[in-house]
Parts: structure tokens; sequence; C-alpha cells
């Protein structure tokens, strides 16, 4: 049976690429500080209790999927921010785009009796028209429970990023990221994985926060899910990421529908959107 490599340190950046061109995934222990663990947990508790269950057996009957953190969990930026993922993402995103984006907030609490998901590839909610060579985005799934074997743990199918398509995989290929509360873990938009089976009698509850290249669009709608009238009071760090500034030449301009104010009828930059002036492009 394959296994996971874990790692001390976030900032641990060689090692961790070294793990994603070999594996596909790794572990960081002890990533969340456990006072920021407590209040994320808290701040998300209603939310996740007013989440409905999953529609279909990908999504998980018996899972809640609570998304909007940005917006409802201000803990959560601190997560979606945090400098030596920000750091990691830039590093392994850098060859194929200029600007990354926010792509997905989701808490995703599997509750007792959910059967395992449908093994997946992140990357394929793209479609496969992109060539394999683009690695399209990086995930993480931050630990706030303990994630064993028994509760679900991610299951993750070390190597195969560098698969065909088509392979599938062997019950032996796969392995699962059993680690503690506070831990994190990165894995590539490319390798394959699932929820777990969660047959204890303990929830298993993951921060899932993704990264996608500037140029391809949201899973997770931001703008919607993060209003101007929120993002506005957000940090310049936070707007970039969700998509409140111009990617490239001219990626994500817009023109308000209701001008209000003179010189506001042409072609704006989504800094505007947020009060804030144009930012220094890379």
């Amino acid at each position: 049976m394959p296994e996971l490599e874990t790692l001390d340190a976030l900032n641990s950046t060689d090692r961790i690429i070294a793990a994603f061109e070999r594996d596909g995934a790794c572990i960081v222990a002890n990533a969340m500080p456990e006072e920021l663990r407590t209040m994320v947990s808290d701040e998300l508790a209603p939310f996740i209790e007013d989440t409905a269950f999953g529609r279909d057996e990908f999504t998980g009957k018996k899972t809640q999927r609570t998304g909007a953190l940005v917006a409802r969990c201000p803990s959560c930026r601190e997560v979606v921010t945090n400098a030596e993922v920000m750091d990691l993402a830039k590093e392994f995103l850098s060859p194929f785009s200029k600007k990354l984006l926010l792509n997905t907030t989701q808490a995703i609490n599997i509750s007792p009796g959910e059967g395992a998901q449908d093994l997946h590839r992140d990357r394929f909610a793209w479609g496969t028209n992109l060539p394999k060579e683009i690695e399209t985005q990086l995930s993480t799934i931050w630990a706030l429970t303990e994630f064993s074997e028994a509760n679900g743990a991610t299951r993750i199918v070390p190597g195969s990023h560098r698969w065909d398509w088509q392979r599938q995989a062997q019950p032996e290929e796969i392995c699962q990221a059993v680690m503690e509360p506070g831990s994190v873990l990165l894995f590539t938009g490319s390798v394959i994985h699932s929820g777990g089976r969660n047959k204890s009698t303990q929830q298993r509850i993951g921060l899932n926060i993704t990264y996608c290249l500037g140029w391809l669009r949201q899973e997770e709608n931001q703008y919607l899910s993060c209003p101007p009238e929120v993002a506005k009071d957000l940090s310049p760090e936070l707007q970039d990421l969700l998509g409140y500034t111009q990617g490239d030449y001219a990626l994500g301009y817009y023109s308000a529908p209701t001008p209000s104010t003179p010189g506001t009828s042409g072609i704006l930059p989504p800094e505007n959107a947020v009060g804030q002036k144009v930012r220094k492009k890379d």
C-alpha cells in the first residue's frame, strides 16, 4: 500500500515540489496553529449546521459542503492567504500563468455513514482540452478534525498525476491522507483523489481551499460568493486572489451597468469595483 510523505514545515517548498513531482501530493503536519483552528471551527459551525447535504452520490448525501468562506468566516481569510501556501502556489503555477486566483473555498463535513466519493481529478472541472503538461491548480485540505482511515480521510492515488486520463486506479494503488487536526494535505489538480468512506461515529471536517491559473474561470464564482460590497473591506492581496484585479493585459475588465458618475461608462479595471486604485501588475 503506498503512503504519502509527511513534512513538518510549510516552508519546505523544494521538498513539497519534489513530492508533487513524484506523488502529486504530500501532507504537512501542524500547519495551522490550534488557536486559529479553534476560531475557524467556531465561526464555521453555524454555517455548516445550516448547510444541506449533497444532492447526489458525488457531492455526498451525508456530506455538507459550505462555501463563501471569505465572506462568511473572517478567520478563514488568514488560511486562504497563508504566506507559505501562497509562495508554494505561485512557485508551482508560475510556469503556466503570471497570476493565480482563488478557485474554491469549502468546508467539507463528511458525516458517519457516508460512502467513499468517486475517484476523480480536480482539473476535469475544465474538461480534458488543456494539455496534460499544464497544471491547472494547487489544492489544499486543512484538517479541522482528525482525518483517519475510519472517518473518511481523503483518498489519494500517488503518482496518478502522470497517468493517461483513461487509466483506472486499483485498490492497492490508493492510500488515505491520515493526519492530525491542524495538518494540511497539499495536492495537484492532476492527481486522482476523493473523499473517503466514513465508517466511524465522528464527523470529518476539513477546509478545501484551492488556487488556479489566473486565466481560468474559477469553480466557485467568487464575485457572487464575495461581491464588491463585501470585498471592498478586504486586504488588496485577498481582493486580487478573488479576482478584483486585471490579469495580464485585458482579463477581467468591466463596465458599470448603470453609471452614476461621469467617466464610468467605459471600460473599467476591476479595482474600481472595490474602491481601489489600479495596482501595479507583475
